[in-house]
């Protein structure tokens, strides 16, 4: 089972937060200040935080600019997953992604249904890799923002995390732009 192992020090992860809403305001973004609170609690740092519309090139054009800072190690977005047709937000992580990562989703609609039953067959969370960047997408509901966190997240943006976690794995997300060694 999984753990925290006391004897590895704890490292913070930059994370930028992104709520995608044709709606919410800064006063109002309840799911964006879910994610803020809990990535705080858990000793991370925000590295920064937009609301862009549901339209997926605003979408993939603030990912593509915080997966260039170097300052930003994730990225976690709220909104947009659903299956309506101003929900773009899981093509246009698509769009970016070098690399998808299928278990998040299918992990959080795990958990979901124990909480909303078959409902969360309308969430098309999605995450993944580019750029050296974690890249995930959450529906937008503050608690779906709570049970990604606090029941994937949490753990996988924890280096302590036993026995294996995405923070382990930064350094090399990115060995396949290194030349290769000569033999």
């Amino acid at each position: 089972m999984s753990r925290i192992d006391p004897n590895r020090p704890f490292l913070a992860v930059n994370i930028a937060v992104l709520t995608v809403s044709d709606t919410r305001g800064a006063a109002d973004d309840r799911s964006g200040q879910t994610l803020v609170e809990r990535i705080e609690k858990a000793g991370h740092r925000i590295a920064a935080k937009a609301i862009v519309r549901d339209e997926a090139k605003d979408i993939a054009a603030q990912l593509r600019k915080w997966i260039a800072d170097p300052a930003i190690d994730a990225v976690i977005s709220t909104g947009g997953t659903g299956v309506t047709g101003r929900d773009v937000t899981p093509e246009a992580f698509q769009s970016v992604f070098e690399k998808e990562i299928p278990g998040f989703g299918e992990l959080f609609r795990m958990i979901s249904f124990q909480k909303i039953g078959t409902s969360t067959i309308q969430s098309r969370a999605v995450a993944g890799v580019a750029g050296g960047t974690y890249l995930f997408a959450l529906p937008g509901s503050p608690g779906a923002c709570k049970d990604a966190w606090d029941d994937i997240l949490v753990q996988q943006l924890d280096n302590r995390h036993r026995p294996c976690n995405f923070v382990e794995l930064m350094p090399r997300l990115q060995e396949h732009l290194k030349p290769k060694a000569a033999s």
